[in-house]
């Protein structure tokens, strides 16, 4: 499939017309999931926060119909099971587009680590494909889109700090909390998603724990001003399968970390410090063989800044 789409790239025409942006990654500041629902999804409630450690794409606009997936990643998908081409896809449908679309992208983000690179790469592309054209989507409609897409994309139209609902398609935008020095540590593999829901779901029918919407009335997270300990529900399957990531996340706590937890459904585990000594001293201690980002938090007004303001060059 990749080698078919870059076959395609020296015959395309471009119009001239191309924009580049920054797609960011995001931590989740908790995690609760609560009951099962009738679409097969599970009712959730987390808060999202964006950080800048980043994927990058670049849209130009094609005389040849269709869409040209570019795509240097060898995990990465260049057809429709990319995100990034179902939301041009998805796009060129909604706005009745007859010319084609190219799509460069640049994976900064590693992928299967719940940090909602996919997503990201998928909103950006919206959000680029309306600045590149002009063509602006009601927000029903971006939202519409965005959610049909995937749970986690609709928060990435918004940036900052956001509180999800719903399967965490349902978005709401919360105030910003004091920047801070982030860690981010991949250990080198993914979890799936499902799998971790399925784990989930057995553990919360064994425990008979009440699930219900009331519960979360009594999560701290949101309540915060300042940061504090995140509760990612899906710690009890992901650590109880790999300890050391357990193991990580309480080694940052005792390195001074404000909060650390898993975040999504994993593999990669985060810690939030209040300045750059302590960060720098939390990641010596981390095993060499798993990928380390420095990265730090980004408030929704810096976040919709620098979305499009990504020069040529390195990654910013």
């Amino acid at each position: 499939m990749l080698k078919r789409a870059r076959s395609l790239l020296p015959a395309v025409a471009s119009l001239s017309h191309s924009i580049r942006l920054r797609a960011f990654a995001k931590l989740n500041l908790g995690l609760k999931v609560l009951f099962p629902r009738p679409d097969g999804y599970h009712e959730i409630r987390t808060v999202y926060q964006t950080v800048a450690l980043h994927d990058r794409l670049e849209l130009t606009l094609i005389r040849q119909p269709g869409i040209v997936l570019d795509c240097q990643h060898a995990s990465v998908p260049a057809g429709p099971g990319n995100l990034v081409y179902r939301a041009c896809e998805l796009w060129r449908e909604e706005r009745k587009f007859n010319g084609g679309i190219l799509a460069r992208l640049e994976k900064g983000i590693p992928s299967g680590a719940g940090l909602g690179g996919g997503s990201s790469d998928a909103a950006a592309a919206l959000m680029g494909l309306e600045r590149l054209t002009g063509n602006q989507l009601s927000d029903a409609t971006l939202f519409r889109l965005a959610a049909s897409l995937g749970s986690d994309v609709p928060l990435f139209l918004l940036g900052g700090r956001v509180l999800g609902c719903g399967r965490g398609e349902e978005v709401y935008p919360l105030a910003d909390l004091a920047p801070r020095k982030c860690l981010v540590v991949h250990p080198g593999f993914p979890v799936s998603t499902p799998e971790a829901y399925r784990q989930l779901s057995l553990r919360l029918t064994r425990s008979k724990e009440d699930r219900k919407v009331e519960f979360f009335g009594v999560w701290p997270q949101l309540s915060l001003q300042e940061w504090g300990p995140a509760e990612n529900d899906f710690e009890s399957v992901v650590f109880a399968k790999w300890p050391e990531l357990g193991d990580l996340k309480n080694q940052f706590i005792r390195a001074g970390a404000e909060t650390a937890s898993l975040t999504g459904s994993g593999s990669a585990v985060y810690a939030v410090f209040d300045s750059a000594r302590k960060l720098i001293r939390a990641s010596k201690g981390v095993s060499r063989e798993w990928a380390v980002f420095q990265t730090r938090t980004l408030r929704r007004r810096e976040y919709r800044r620098l979305l499009f303001a990504l020069p040529r060059g390195r990654n910013a």
